[in-house]
């Protein structure tokens, strides 16, 4: 099982506390054991097969925005904690800009995560945005300005439940988009604009 970057750092220490535990006792070893475990499920990291076209979700999990936003269409999909949480690029291009924006931690779920932490990923075309959720606290990039992708190619993760949005081209209009609010969609693979 491939792992997103980093987990080891989260689950180590879980893990090695159950091997000590076990001297102590056999139900906080197991307890530990098992905490270490579903971090490194959680932070499970499946290879994807992106469609040779088209701007791919950017995220596992439900559609829980879809919106028109000045002149663009902006798409929100709400990671759940049994959702990867592997973020991919929905086209490629080059990373032209990357900015880390301060906030709260709110439910991801909810109106008020707009205020919450998020990092912006500006693509030639498309926006991506990572935002924190209330128990998340760690976005983690995996690439850097001026670094080209392809489309569902890795481009970061989110520790424990949040939302990835992508702001669409100017060019796409809201009737163009194949996904619905509510819809379960896979990171790099569902397609929510046909080229």
């Amino acid at each position: 099982m491939q792992l997103a970057p980093g987990t080891w750092r989260l689950a180590g220490p879980v893990l090695l506390a159950a091997v000590v535990a076990a001297f102590v006792s056999p139900l906080w070893s197991v307890g530990a054991a098992i905490l270490g475990l579903l971090i490194l499920w959680f932070h499970r990291d499946p290879d994807r097969h992106p469609p040779a076209s088209g701007i791919v979700a950017p995220a596992d999990g439900r559609v829980s925005v879809l919106r028109r936003e000045d002149s663009r269409v902006r798409v929100g999909v709400f990671m759940n904690v049994t959702d990867v949480h592997v973020n991919r690029a929905p086209s490629g291009g080059t990373l032209r800009e990357r900015t880390h924006v301060p906030g709260a931690n709110r439910p991801a779920f909810t109106k008020d995560s707009d205020r919450n932490e998020r990092l912006h990923f500006a693509f030639d075309d498309v926006r991506v945005t990572l935002i924190a959720g209330w128990f998340a606290r760690r976005i983690y990039p995996h690439v850097e300005p001026g670094e080209y992708v392809e489309r569902g190619e890795r481009i970061g993760h989110v520790s424990f439940g949040s939302r990835a949005d992508v702001l669409l081209p100017e060019r796409v209009s809201i009737d163009d988009v194949r996904v619905s609010k509510g819809d379960r969609v896979r990171a790099g693979e569902t397609v929510l604009v046909a080229d």
